[in-house]
């Protein structure tokens, strides 16, 4: 079924219209689409399986949720076709109420972060968090140079760059929580670290400029992105020429539960994975291993990236 004969039959259906411009924006579940359209699953799915059939959609299995997104990679003329299946009823009620229902949910996903974040505030540290170790930020810390100029993505209360601190020239922390901030710049106050700033702001949408900082740090943060590309390319942008970044994530795991008891969006990454991230956003001399794993279940894994911005 893939002649231009076949795909206007496979366009000819509403619901499946509405699926494609959906996941045109956004990676969803299957039941984030139910939530949006408010129909049930087995409706939904098969529309799904039909358009998968088809390669205009893909599928991501994710612990027990199956994420469906828009496949890029189409021929031209195919993909111009959908757009225009899309765009000629774009104006109708029943689109426009689909938008706004993709945006609700979209909201609803950052609030329950953002929930969670805010409640644990003050006292991360004194609680459990998958691949947070001495051992593993040891390895990151290993490979600072002093005097330079730091951000710290997805900070938190700046475990990392309350250490930092001590020897860089200025360390900036970004978190999305406002809870987190106030913490952490009431910490730096305290500690004397007049260097040490916060700031609210999203690691996918990063509130620094381009070329202003040295090195780029990811500790347990790119597996709570959205996004995890954008958040890498944001990385890039303010990064000078000859700057680093450092990631330091969980391991592509199977403890579902995690998105529950911890609020992560990603079940870990491979190491392939991270490879791909840094290499797509033109980081160059781009190194994965895994640097520590915890001894009790589910057995938590961690990986270090690092890459170069090149030169010029």
């Amino acid at each position: 079924m893939d002649s231009s004969w076949d795909n206007l039959k496979i366009l000819s259906d509403p619901t499946r219209v509405r699926l494609l411009a959906l996941t045109l924006r956004e990676e969803l579940s299957v039941a984030e689409l139910q939530e949006i359209l408010g129909m049930g699953q087995s409706r939904i799915s098969s529309q799904l399986a039909l358009l998968r059939t088809v390669n205009f959609v893909t599928d991501r299995r994710d612990g027990k949720n199956a994420f469906y997104s828009f496949r890029g990679n189409l021929p031209p003329k195919t993909l111009a076709l959908i757009r225009a299946a899309i765009d000629a009823v774009a104006d109708l009620p029943v689109m426009v109420e689909d938008r706004e229902n993709l945006d609700r949910i979209l909201q609803k996903r950052r609030r329950t972060q953002e929930q969670y974040f805010n409640l644990i505030a003050g006292r991360l540290g004194k609680h459990y968090c998958p691949g947070r170790s001495w051992e593993a930020i040891g390895h990151l810390a290993l490979r600072l140079t002093p005097a330079i100029d730091i951000a710290d993505l997805g900070a938190g209360e700046g475990l990392v760059s309350q250490l930092l601190a001590h020897r860089a020239r200025q360390v900036w922390c970004i978190d999305n929580s406002p809870r987190m901030v106030e913490v952490g710049a009431s910490l730096a106050r305290k500690n004397g670290l007049a260097n040490l700033i916060y700031k609210l702001g999203d690691i996918e949408n990063v509130p620094l400029p381009e070329k202003s900082v040295d090195l780029a740090i990811l500790s347990q943060a790119l597996h709570h992105a959205q996004h995890p590309q954008a958040a890498v390319d944001e990385a890039f942008r303010i990064l000078r020429p000859g700057g680093q970044i450092l990631v330091l994530d969980l391991n592509e795991h199977t403890f579902a539960k995690a998105r529950e008891l911890y609020a992560d969006i990603w079940l870990g990454f491979t190491e392939s994975a991270l490879h791909g991230f840094l290499k797509k956003s033109g980081f160059t001399k781009v190194e994965v291993a895994g640097v520590a794993r915890e001894t009790e279940e589910p057995f938590f894994e961690t990986l270090l990236a690092s890459g170069l911005k090149p030169p010029r």
